[in-house]
């Protein structure tokens, strides 16, 4: 019986406690904290237990450690474990208002004495960041070994069903994840590849289609009539049926392609079902509409 580890790791405050009550609901078992040192011998345990699938999660509170991890993750697959790493990011800007909002304190801020109180907030603030940053450094290489997902922009609902959809996926394939997404809040952070589509025909100055989005019939009908929609959509298309290849062989679990437009609403979503459509017949393909999901 092969055992499937979900490893879970990435910013402070970017939502992996959420990410792991998603698997835990999906039925992993699922470990919060677990040291680095730890993680042979309990899957070994988990193993003599039959368990079928176990999530973990780890965090910068291991930081000392947590350059064994990419070792400790080869050893695994060597012995036949399926591993399926996770990371979890969010903007610098993002994460200090998420703390500043909860009051937490950082796992590497350090304590400041003897500041003058006009310049607390600042000190603070300037704190956070580098601790962020320094955050950033220190789980770099784990990033490069796992797949991303930007949690900055989207509700713990949306986060949860997307975590649940990508290991729902086979894990013997790459899986393909098309996402629609606003410029106007943010490219995400995760992705791979990132096409602006913003200079193409906008519906939302025609007054009938301004509240509708790429998902219905008139702006779909609207968008194909425009010559430089359809260019773009071959021209992407292309791109990714020439590389595709190449990043299968080189053991990539998952590629994820942001299409991008002003609001997210219109273009970028129907280029994004356009794309998942056409990959769907040869790839595992799945869709994201960042700025649509949940509403």
């Amino acid at each position: 019986m092969t055992l499937e580890v979900v490893l879970i790791t990435g910013m402070s405050g970017s939502g992996k406690s959420v990410a792991l009550r998603a698997l835990e609901d999906a039925g992993y078992y699922c470990v919060d904290n677990l040291p680095p040192e730890l993680l042979l011998s309990f899957v070994a345990l988990e193993q003599q237990n039959n368990a079928q699938r176990v999530a973990i999660a780890m965090d910068v509170r291991s930081a000392t450690s947590l350059p064994l991890v990419p070792a400790q993750l080869r050893e695994l697959r060597a012995q036949g474990v399926v591993v399926r790493p996770l990371f979890l990011d969010a903007t610098t800007d993002t994460l200090v208002r998420r703390f500043s909002e909860t009051r937490r304190r950082h796992p590497l801020s350090g304590s400041r004495s003897g500041a003058q109180t006009s310049d607390v907030a600042y000190d603070r603030q300037h704190a956070l960041v580098d601790a962020i940053e320094l955050e950033r450094e220190l789980l770099a290489d784990l990033r490069e070994q796992a797949h991303a997902i930007d949690t900055s922009v989207i509700r713990s609902s949306q986060l949860q069903a997307h975590v649940k959809s990508l290991l729902s996926a086979p894990v013997s394939q790459l899986t393909l994840v098309f996402e629609s997404f606003a410029f106007k809040r943010g490219v995400p952070v995760d992705a791979d590849y990132v096409f602006d589509v913003r200079m193409l025909p906008n519906p939302h100055y025609e007054p009938a289609l301004r509240d509708l989005t790429g998902r219905d019939q008139p702006v779909i009908d609207f968008l194909a009539r425009h010559a430089d929609v359809e260019q773009m959509y071959s021209h992407i298309e292309h791109f990714l049926n020439h590389w595709l290849e190449p990043l299968a062989r080189d053991h990539r679990s998952y590629v994820t392609v942001a299409v991008g437009c002003t609001g997210g609403q219109h273009r970028s979503v129907f280029l994004v079902e356009k794309l998942a459509a056409s990959f769907s017949a040869r790839w595992i393909t799945l869709k994201r509409h960042r700025e649509l999901d949940g509403l």
